[in-house]
């Protein structure tokens, strides 16, 4: 075997085990990261009445795509036997022997490290809140085994990013963080949920713990109630600054879409129920505009 074609068998095996390392954090699926990011600029924006500078935003944008691709790590590592018997999950990295346990528990040391390294740059109170919103990130997974609504305990890790956007940017965690954070738990318990409802069937077969099946026939009904009071609970925190009509331009179209959600998932197919998870961050997206909006015209 001559050098060059050495050389080439070895770019080619990095390059597999690079796309295999990007499938596992699932690079090439955005709305994960998407549902998180936009909560949390959102709180960033009201934590600093407006453009919260480079620094925060370049830190918050970084740490969120780096904790959720942490966080896939872990949930794949946990849920490796489980998802052997989950039509969607059979071909992830872990659950196939594509990558190894130490492997992916490697990966998710780094991405963890390198986001705490970034919170590190903001305020200590900041970094105090980031311990928690850690061990809550590595627990998640296992609630599966016994908690009848895990998404409840993803909803808390999920919703770290708000408070400690505040904690960087104030340096106190005060009512109105923790009523955005009250809001963007009931949207992670609606989407989720949606997302739930594709895997019912096979979460059933092999006793996995999920909102839709402690739900049952309330499901939709559930979800619809979850969305609402986000709405109401976001109203609720950001009425008091006064952003006038962009952020009600931004509410409406979130209501909107929530009609639209309702359509999808009313006949429970697991494809109209993976579409309205998988366009769930639209709903924060249109919030943040609103409110990113208001702040700039204010």
């Amino acid at each position: 075997m001559t050098t060059s074609t050495t050389h080439s068998a070895a770019s080619a095996a990095l390059r597999s085990k690079l796309a295999l390392y990007l499938d596992l954090i699932r690079w090439n699926r955005p709305a994960g990261w998407l549902v998180l990011v936009w909560p949390t600029l959102a709180a960033l924006w009201v934590a600093a009445e407006g453009f919260p500078g480079w620094h925060l935003l370049l830190v918050f944008v970084s740490g969120t795509v780096l904790m959720r691709s942490a966080g896939c790590t872990i949930n794949d590592i946990a849920d490796r036997d489980f998802d052997k018997h989950v039509k969607r999950t059979t071909q992830r990295p872990i659950t196939s022997g594509q990558i190894s346990v130490k492997e992916a528990a490697l990966v998710g040391l780094v991405l963890t490290l390198v986001a705490f390294a970034l919170v590190l740059t903001t305020r200590w109170e900041a970094v105090a809140w980031s311990v928690p919103a850690v061990m809550f990130t590595i627990l998640y997974p296992f609630t599966k085994r016994f908690f009848a609504m895990p998404q409840a305990f993803l909803g808390i890790a999920f919703n770290f990013g708000i408070v400690i956007a505040f904690a960087a940017v104030t340096g106190d965690v005060g009512v109105t963080a923790w009523v955005l954070w009250l809001a963007n738990m009931f949207l992670v318990l609606a989407y989720d949920t949606e997302y739930a409802m594709v895997d019912r069937d096979d979460d059933l077969k092999i006793g996995m713990k999920t909102s839709a099946i402690t739900l049952g026939r309330f499901d939709v009904l559930g979800i619809m109630a979850f969305f609402v009071l986000c709405l109401g609970l976001t109203i609720l925190a950001v009425l008091p600054y006064g952003l006038g009509w962009p952020f009600w331009l931004g509410m409406a179209l979130a209501t909107a879409q929530v009609v639209w959600h309702f359509t999808l998932i009313k006949a429970r197919t697991r494809e109209g129920c993976f579409v309205a998870f998988s366009k769930s961050h639209y709903i924060g997206m249109t919030i943040f505009a609103g409110i990113a909006l208001g702040f700039a015209l204010r």
